[in-house]
Order: structure tokens, then sequence, then C-alpha cells
């Protein structure tokens, strides 16, 4: 192939081409650009992370007092409860600065986009690990009851919630990738996900498929185990006090299901997409990431529905709760006790953990 070169008019080579010929460019090679979201959608997702915000921070701010202050001795699910409520509240902390970035787009930094992912990130999973260890020891009170049990597991438990957090932390890790980037056409910035280490494909599956398995499978098998087996002796259990603690697991679980499944289905697919496992295709490709966006927030939702569901539904909560306000506990002395306590020990272990 011969080029021509001209310089002030001089040609420079004999042969000729017309310089003039319309480019048409390849689409199916173009990087896809999502581009930044629509005004509306914009306005709803930082509603929604706003409300999100306002729920979670008095709810987990009440059960981590009512549990701190508490006089009696924590049990492991109190233990796990309290560090669950430092996780969601951590996490929750973020959210007004993603809701801004939905609006005004990243402008804080480079710094505070590494630090503030890497929280919502190690909280997020930290968050789930702990409803895992609450599931396990629901199952060890009601299931396995016994007293040197017991005591083992008030040992391990604060060592148990070491190991959660190290490992959260490092489930998050990969947050330290993120990196301030310009939208298309001047839109704005953004906090993204951006590895340089050698293979990014590489990378990304590596540390995607270290979280599914350890951030989302092996908490679930945990958790629907758990619950199974300790559901199938609360239906031998004589009491009342039984079909409250079905309620509050079956409960547990759905939320559960429903917060966190869609987010990881979606995040499977976007990395199956990216391996090229599913055919690329720019339309499948801007419909992932708007159902990202839609169901990392749904996941988030669940940081304010978990104070709801461990502790304000179980009556030993209440209990503290009401021992903490002077008119509450006035008013409890002189009407007596509410609940009736039964007799066999599996109920007073229901009523344990309730």
């Amino acid at each position: 192939m011969s080029f021509v070169y001209t310089f002030e008019g001089y040609e420079l080579n004999e042969t000729i081409y017309n310089i003039n010929t319309t480019y048409i460019p390849d689409l199916e090679n173009i990087a896809c650009v999502t581009g930044a979201l629509s005004p509306t959608a914009a306005v709803t997702l930082c509603v929604v992370l706003i409300a999100i915000f306002l729920l979670a921070i008095p709810g987990n701010l009440l059960v981590g007092w009512v549990i701190g202050t508490s006089r009696q001795t924590l049990t492991p699910s109190d233990v796990y409860l309290f560090n669950l409520t430092i996780a969601d509240g951590l996490m929750a902390l973020t959210l007004p600065f993603w809701a801004a970035a939905t609006i005004e787009g990243w402008v804080f930094g480079d710094f505070l986009c590494k630090f503030l992912s890497l929280i919502r990130e190690a909280n997020f999973y930290t968050s789930i690990l702990f409803l895992a260890c609450i599931s396990i020891d629901r199952y060890l009170v009601i299931v396995r009851a016994s007293e040197s049990l017991r005591s083992r597991q008030k040992m391990c438990s604060r060592i148990l919630c070491a190991a959660v957090w190290a490992l959260g932390g490092a489930l998050a890790l990969p947050a330290l990738f993120n990196q301030v980037s310009e939208l298309p056409d001047s839109e704005g910035m953004m906090c993204q996900e951006n590895f340089h280490l050698g293979d990014a494909s590489l990378w990304r599956n590596f540390t995607r498929r270290f979280r599914h398995i350890f951030g989302f499978f092996l908490p679930l098998g945990a958790m629907i185990a758990c619950y199974s087996v300790t559901i199938a002796r609360l239906l031998r259990t004589r009491g009342f006090q039984k079909h409250r603690a079905m309620k509050v697991i079956i409960a547990v679980v759905i939320a559960f299901l429903l917060c966190w499944t869609p987010y990881h289905v979606v995040l499977i697919v976007e990395t199956l997409l990216r391996a090229e496992v599913i055919h690329y295709d720019c339309a499948l490709r801007k419909s992932v990431d708007r159902a990202l966006a839609i169901t990392q927030n749904l996941a988030l939702s669940h940081s304010c529905i978990n104070p709801v569901l461990y502790a304000f539904v179980g009556v030993k909560f209440r209990d503290k709760m009401t021992r903490l306000l002077p008119w509450k506990a006035r008013q409890e002395r002189m009407s007596g006790s509410k609940f009736s306590r039964s007799t066999s020990q599996t109920s007073e272990n229901i009523g344990a953990v309730l």
C-alpha cells in the first residue's frame, strides 16, 4: 500500500488517493458508553438513597444504644446484632455522598472515591456475614442447646466478629481500584471501578467470584440450612412463642432474598458479559448497568430493614428498651409482666433469641 504525503502543495508520491472518502464507523467495535442517568432517574435515585439514610441511621442507633446500655450479659446474638448495627450504620453514612453524586456527579475527589467505596463495600459484605452468624447462633441455641455450648459460644463470638470484619475488609479491597473518571460528552465525573494490574478482566473475574462465593452464596447457604433445621425443631415444639419465632425467621429469609439476590444475579450477568460468555450487546450492557444501579440500592435498603427484623419485632429487645424508658418501666411494674414463661427448655431458648 502506498500513501500520499504533501507539503506546501507538492506531491511526494505518484499514487493519489481520494482523502474525501466518507468514514463509516464500525458500531460493533466502538466501546459502549452508557453516559449519565436521565434527570428523572437521577432525582429518583437520590431520593431513594436519602430515604434509606434517614431510616437506617436512627434505627441502627437505637438498636446499638439499647444493646450497648443493657445491664444483662450479652448473648452471642446480641454481640452479632450490635456489630450488624455498626456495619449498617457505617454503610448508611456514605449514602449522602452517593446521593449527591447522582445529581452533580462525583465532586469529592479521588481519595474519597476510594475511601467511601471501601467503607461501603466492606460493610456491604460484613452485614451479610453477620446475618449468617445470627442464623448459626439461633440454630445452636434452639436446636443444640446446652450450658457448656453456650459458654463456648460467648467466648468464640468476639473472635468470630473480628474474623468477620477482616473477611469483609478483604472482600472490599477491589474498591481501592475505584477512581474518578470523566463521563462522555462532558456530562460530569463519576467514581467507578478501574483495574490497572495486568489483565484487567482476569482480576475482575477473580475478585467477583471471590465476592460472590464468600459474600453471598456461603452466607445464604448457612442461613437457609440453619433456619430450615431450626423451623423443623420449632414445629415439634409446644408453646405460643414458636409461631412468633417462625414468622420472624421466614421474614428474615424473605427480606434477605428480596434485597440481595437481584443485585448478585445482575452482577453475575455483568461479569459474564465482560468475560464475553454472554454475547456482548451495547443495549444489553446499558440495561445491565441500569439494573445494577437499581438492585444495588435495593440491597442497601436492607440496612434500614435489619433493625425492624432483628430488634423491634423481638420481645426480648422491646423488653430491654422498655427498661431504659423510666415511664414505661413504671407502667410495667404497675401492670405486671405481659408475657408468660414456658416451662420447656426449648421455649426458654426461643425466648432468649427473640
